[in-house]
């Protein structure tokens, strides 16, 4: 990626100088020439402002994505803990079903998010399950009745968060924005060069530096672009933490002695 927007924007930016210098001749150098630097203040300050106000999109959109797989791994591992309240079967059942729920989405719901597929059409078959077991179980006790209840609680917030993580999959800054982003810094380049076509040395090297400028800001943007795509991703580690062991160790009910 930052191979493909080094070497794009500098291919703008020597085609820019090129062309420029190509028409420095005569009547057009003096035109050339009478564009005032102070030009560059206001540009600068606007390529800025668009920057920043792209960037807290996409910081946004990442901020949100953390907390949605945070949160959705904190109320699974609620479940976990409230399971205890009804040992033996349910208990191993509880913890079967929400560790079908993290595999699925660690390793179907990720890659579809990652490439901006996944929907919410369908709920995962563990969460329904779940919430059909949830509302089975008989409780005996006070503390029972309560899990029972957290339970259902819990399950409803860890798919809350899922519907949030997939939501946020599918922002991503629109070709609008970059298409403006990509003009402001033609303009700015092409002042660069009206004003410099004088000395074409300084007009490379002051183009040279303002490129490099925007191509690092425009990768920091596109790096972070799509939460969950890319090596700076949102990855399933949270929900992975705390993926409970398999059902056959969970412990048995406690017997009272005969």
């Amino acid at each position: 990626m930052a191979l493909v927007i080094f070497g794009f924007t500098y291919l703008v930016a020597a085609a820019i100088h090129l062309i420029v210098t190509w028409l420095a001749v005569g009547e057009r150098a003096r035109s050339f020439k009478a564009v005032s630097p102070g030009v560059l203040s206001p540009l600068g300050v606007m390529i800025g402002l668009f920057v920043v106000f792209v960037a807290a999109q996409v910081w946004g959109d990442t901020d949100r994505a953390t907390a949605a797989a945070n949160r959705e791994a904190s109320a699974l591992r609620s479940i976990i803990i409230l399971a205890s309240a009804f040992p033996g079967e349910p208990e191993a059942r509880v913890r079967t079903l929400v560790r079908s729920y993290i595999e699925e989405a660690a390793t179907r719901e990720w890659p579809m998010m990652a490439i901006q597929t996944a929907t919410l059409r369908i709920t995962p078959p563990p969460a329904q399950e779940l919430f059909h077991l949830d509302i089975s179980l008989t409780p005996v006790s006070q503390g029972q009745q309560v899990a029972q209840r957290e339970i259902a609680v819990a399950l409803e917030n860890a798919l809350d968060a899922r519907r949030q993580r997939i939501i946020v999959s599918g922002s991503a800054v629109n070709g609008v924005k970059w298409s403006c982003l990509f003009i402001q810094a033609v303009c700015a380049l092409l002042t660069i060069a009206l004003i410099q076509s004088g000395d074409r040395r300084a007009s490379a090297i002051t183009m040279g530096l303002f490129a490099s400028g925007v191509a690092a800001c425009v990768l920091l943007v596109a790096a972070h672009d799509r939460p969950f795509t890319g090596h700076i991703s949102v990855a399933a580690t949270p929900l992975l933490q705390v993926m409970p062991e398999a059902a056959a160790t969970v412990r048995a009910p406690n017997r009272t002695a005969e």
